[in-house]
C-alpha cells in the first residue's frame, strides 16, 4: 500500500507543479497581450496625429508660399511666358501636328 500512495503522492505533486506552470504562462500571456494592446493603441494614436500633421503640412496655400520661397518660384504670366517654335526642317506631318508656335 505504501508503494501506491507514494507513486499517488508523485502523480498529485507532478499534476500541482503543471498547473502551477500553466498558470504561470497564460498570465505571462496575458500580459503580453495588454502590452501588445496598449502598443497597437499607442501606434494608432500616433499614426493619427502624424495624419493630421501630413494634412497641415500639404494644404495649397503653404505649398504654395514653400514653392516661392524656397524654390524662387512664380505664377505664369503672359509677360514670362516663352513659345517653343518647331525647328525649320521639320516634316510636313510634324508641322501639322504641332503649329510653329504653341499658345494657350
Amino acid at each position: 500500500m505504501s508503494r501506491v500512495s507514494v507513486l499517488l503522492m508523485l502523480a498529485v505533486m507532478a499534476s500541482a507543479l503543471y498547473l502551477v506552470r500553466t498558470q504561470y504562462e497564460s498570465r505571462s500571456l496575458t500580459m503580453e497581450i495588454d502590452r501588445a494592446t496598449s502598443l497597437a493603441r499607442n501606434l494608432e494614436t500616433e499614426n493619427d496625429r502624424l495624419d493630421v500633421e501630413r494634412r497641415a503640412q500639404a494644404t495649397p496655400l503653404r505649398v504654395e508660399k514653400l514653392a516661392r520661397e524656397q524654390l524662387h518660384m512664380r505664377t505664369i504670366t503672359p509677360a514670362i511666358t516663352h513659345y517653343a517654335t518647331v525647328p525649320g526642317g521639320a516634316t510636313a506631318s510634324a508641322s501639322t501636328s504641332a503649329s510653329a508656335e504653341v499658345r494657350p
